[in-house]
C-alpha cells in the first residue's frame, strides 16, 4: 500500500547500479496473462492445504491399519523436518537460478510422496512418504512465493495474497469431512491418492506461463546473493522436532527426557537460526527482520492456542464436539475476511500499520477467549466472538507480512527471505505451540480447568502483546533504493 504510489513515477535513471528494482521489466513481462498462473497457483495451495488438513482425519485409522500407532507423532514431525530442509535448499536454489526448478522439483517431489504413502503397506513406508511430502511441500511454497513476488507488481501480490489464503482457508471447511468419508466409505489410501489430480491441474494451469515467464527473463536472477549454510536448514528442521516431540512428551508428563530434548532443541536453535534470518535478525533491526519476529510471534500465538480451544468448550462447557470445532470455522471466516480487506485499494493504511492492526486483533481475540475460559459465568458463544478477532487479524498480518516480505527484498533475495519468513513461522508454531502443551501438562492435574485453560490461552495472549510490541519496530516498508 505504502509503496503503490511510487509504482509509476519512479524511472530507471533514479536508481544506481547497487539498487535493482524490485519488479520485472514491464516490456519482458506486459504481454503474458497471469491469470492461468494465478490459478494454477492457488490449486497447488489447495493441494498442501487439503493434504496437511485431511491427513490429520484419517492417520488415526492408519496408524491402526499399519500396527504403528506408537509411532503416530512421528508422521507429523517429520514432514515438518522435510518441510524446513526444503524450504532453506529452495530458497537457496532459486536465488541462484529462478524458481521455476524448486517449484516444479516441489511439484514432482510431493507428488511422489502422496504415491508412496497412499501405496503403504507397513508404517515405515508411510512415514518415509510424510517426509517426502515435507520436502516436496516446502520447495513447492517457497517456489510459489518467489513466483509471486517476481511475476506481479505490488499491487497484485496483495490481491494473489488474499487468494493464497482462501486457498488455505477453504480445506479447513471441506477437508476434514471429506477425509472421514473417503476414509469410512473406500479407505484411507485414497485420502493421499485423491491430492494428485489437483497436483495434475496446478501444473497444467501454471507451468504454461512460468515457462514463458522465464524465457521472458522476468524470473531471472539479476544480482548475486549471499547464500545461507545448507546445514543451518537440517539443524534447524530437527530442532524444530525436537521441540514439537517435547511438547508432545511434556503433554503426558513432564521427565528428564523431555528437559533433556527441549534444552538440546533450544540450544541448536540459538546455534542455527540466526544463520537463516535477515541481518541484524537477533538485533530486532527494523525492517525485514522485524517483521521474521513479529510472523512468528504472532503465528505462534494462533496456533499454539487453537489447539485447546475444541478441548476446553467440550471439558469445560460440556458442548458436543461438532458445535466446539465450529469456533475454528468462524475463525477461519474471520481470517479469509482480514486477508481479503488488506488487498482493498480504499483501504488507505500503509502496509506496516495493517500489521500492527492485525496483531492487535490477534491480542483482542485471544483475551477474550481467556476470559471466557477462566470465567465460567461468560456465555461460551464469546469464544467465537474472539475467535473471528483473532483470525481476522491473521487475515491481516499474514497476507501483509508475506507482501512486506515481497517489498523489502531485492529481487535476488527473494528466495532467501521468503524462506527466513516461513522458517521463522515454523519455529514460532514449534516453539508456542510446545509452551502451550506443557502448560496445560504442568497444570491439568493440579489446578481446575478454568484455571488451566485461563492460563494456556493468557500465555499465548502474553506473546501476541510481544508481536505487537514487535510490530512498531518494523517502520516504513519500502522496496530498496526507494
Amino acid at each position: 500500500m505504502v509503496c503503490d504510489q511510487h509504482d509509476h513515477t519512479r524511472t530507471e535513471e533514479q536508481m544506481t547500479d547497487q539498487q535493482a528494482p524490485a519488479e520485472p521489466p514491464a516490456a519482458a513481462t506486459q504481454d503474458v496473462d497471469r491469470r492461468a498462473l494465478g490459478v494454477g497457483l492457488c490449486i497447488g495451495v489447495v493441494a498442501i492445504a487439503f493434504e496437511s488438513i485431511s491427513v490429520a482425519t484419517a492417520m488415526p485409522r492408519a496408524a491402526e491399519d499399519l500396527g504403528g500407532v506408537a509411532y503416530y507423532a512421528w508422521a507429523f514431525t517429520l514432514f515438518v523436518i522435510g518441510m524446513l530442509t526444503a524450504t532453506v535448499v529452495a530458497g537457496r536454489v532459486a536465488d541462484r537460478v529462478g524458481p521455476l526448478r524448486p517449484l516444479v522439483l516441489g511439484m514432482l517431489t510431493f507428488a511422489a510422496g502422496l504415491v508412496v504413502a497412499g501405496a503403504a503397506t507397513a508404517m515405515p513406508q508411510l512415514l518415509l512418504g510424510r517426509l517426502v511430502q515435507g520436502v516436496g511441500a516446502g520447495a513447492l511454497n517457497l517456489g510459489l512465493f518467489v513466483v509471486i513476488a517476481r511475476a506481479f507488481d505490488e499491487r497484485h501480490r496483495a490481491t494473489m495474497m488474499t487468494w493464497i489464503s482462501t486457498a488455505w482457508v477453504v480445506p479447513a471447511f471441506v477437508g476434514p469431512p471429506v477425509s472421514a468419508w473417503i476414509t469410512e466409505t473406500f479407505s484411507w489410501h485414497w485420502v493421499f491418492f485423491g491430492v494428485l489430480p489437483l497436483v495434475v491441474v496446478a501444473a497444467a494451469l501454471g507451468l504454461p506461463t512460468m515457462l514463458r515467464l522465464h524465457r521472458s527473463g522476468a524470473l531471472d536472477v539479476t544480482e548475486p546473493s549471499t547464500p545461507v549454510p545448507l546445514w543451518a536448514g537440517a539443524v534447524v528442521a530437527v530442532a524444530a522436532a525436537g521441540i514439537q516431540l517435547a511438547g508432545q512428551r511434556a503433554a503426558e508428563g513432564i521427565d528428564a527426557v523431555t528437559v533433556a530434548v527441549a534444552v538440546a532443541a533450544l540450544a541448536a536453535l540459538l546455534l542455527a537460526a540466526p544463520r537463516l534470518m535477515p541481518p541484524g535478525f537477533l538485533r530486532l533491526r527494523p525492517g525485514l527482520s522485524s517483521v521474521v519476529w513479529v510472523r512468528a510471534a504472532a503465528a505462534g500465538s494462533f496456533f499454539g492456542a487453537e489447539a485447546f480451544v475444541p478441548l476446553m468448550l467440550v471439558q469445560t462447557r460440556g458442548l458436543p464436539l461438532v458445535l466446539a470445532g465450529a469456533s475454528l470455522t468462524v475463525g477461519a471466516v474471520g481470517w479469509t475476511t482480514g486477508s481479503w480487506l488488506q488487498s482493498r485499494s480504499w483501504v488507505r493504511l500503509p502496509r506496516e500499520r495493517l500489521i500492527a492492526l492485525g496483531c492487535g486483533s490477534v491480542l483482542l481475540g485471544l483475551l477474550v477467549t481467556a476470559v471466557t475460559a477462566a470465567v465460567p459465568s461468560v456465555w461460551f458463544g464469546m469464544v467465537g466472538v474472539g475467535w473471528i478477532c483473532t483470525g481476522l487479524g491473521m487475515g491481516l498480518l499474514m497476507s501483509s507480512t508475506s507482501v512486506a516480505m515481497m517489498t523489502l527484498s531485492r529481487p535476488s533475495e527473494q528466495g532467501r527471505n521468503s524462506s527466513s519468513l516461513q522458517v521463522g513461522e515454523a519455529l514460532g508454531n514449534a516453539v508456542l505451540a510446545g509452551a502451550a502443551g506443557t502448560i496445560f501438562a504442568l497444570l491439568h492435574d493440579s489446578s481446575g480447568l478454568q484455571a488451566t485453560f485461563g492460563t494456556v490461552f493468557a500465555a499465548m495472549s502474553a506473546s501476541a502483546l510481544v508481536a505487537v510490541l514487535l510490530a512498531t519496530r518494523i517502520g516504513r516498508i519500502t522496496a530498496p533504493g526507494r
